[in-house]
């Protein structure tokens, strides 16, 4: 092939240590354009991210030039790094060390992009354990 073509859409999820409610909403946003961009500096592109105090949801087309691994490695350590500078909890920050990624196909882009938008309405009925064990299931697992 003259030229190389991927569509390859990663819903990818993780949690805070132990996972606290430390992402407080006064600089979530924040937190979630910081991610972006660091996604985006990786030639990675940011479809929707969302989550909660203990949670992130980023759902990415991936830059297949980059393995997924390194990516969320860099976006924890970067991100974990930015949230302990600015000081945005009392004692130390960190990300537990597993996450979940899930494809999807270009058909669904539109009802995982919602679900990640949704997310505080969602977590009133549902907490993030409850939700990751529903995903887990979901897949197989």
């Amino acid at each position: 092939m003259e030229k190389t073509f991927t569509q390859l859409y990663v819903h990818i999820v993780f949690a805070v240590q132990n996972r606290e409610p430390l992402i407080k909403k006064n600089w979530r946003e924040r937190l979630y354009r910081y991610i972006t961009a660091i996604a985006q500096n990786h030639g990675h592109k940011v479809l929707a991210i969302g989550g909660a105090e203990d949670h992130v949801h980023l759902f990415i087309g991936l830059n297949p030039a980059e393995a997924l691994s390194k990516l969320i490695k860099e976006l924890k350590r970067d991100s974990t790094i930015w949230i302990n500078k600015n000081r945005f909890v009392l004692g130390h920050f960190s990300w537990q060390e597993g996450y979940g990624a899930f494809t999807y196909s270009k058909s669904q882009l539109s009802a995982v992009c919602g679900y990640i938008g949704n997310q505080e309405v969602h977590h009133q009925k549902k907490t993030f354990a409850e939700e990751y064990d529903e995903m887990l299931r979901k897949y197989g697992n």
